[in-house]
């Protein structure tokens, strides 16, 4: 399943997305330990810099429950480390696909 959700840089600061993209990686760090863990990605919305899309990929929503059941302290410094810079809106909980289609590289 996806987890995703949207990040925008609160205007009235000097955090920037590189910024947040710091943190995120030191709380995936965390986080992809966790058991169902398949991975994280954080993109950047094309033409507005302070906006982000940001996905973690899991097993099940069972595994994602449960690691947020287990949330370590430090991802939840992280996080709140953030807070008065981000607004966050989650987007929802998405099904993966039995199988996907790419097409072929070059």
């Amino acid at each position: 399943m996806h987890y995703i959700f949207e990040v925008r840089i609160r205007p009235d600061t000097d955090y920037t997305a590189e910024d947040y993209a710091e943190a995120w990686e030191r709380a995936s760090a965390y986080i992809q330990s966790a058991a169902g863990a398949q991975g994280t990605r954080l993109h950047r919305k094309i033409g507005d810099p302070s906006v982000l899309l940001a996905i973690a990929t899991w097993e099940s929503k069972a595994a994602r429950d449960a690691m947020e059941a287990k949330l370590p302290d430090a991802v939840a410094d992280i996080i709140a480390e953030q807070t008065p810079h981000v607004d966050i809106h989650f987007l929802g909980e998405f099904e993966s696909p039995e199988w996907e289609v790419l097409p072929p590289t070059a």
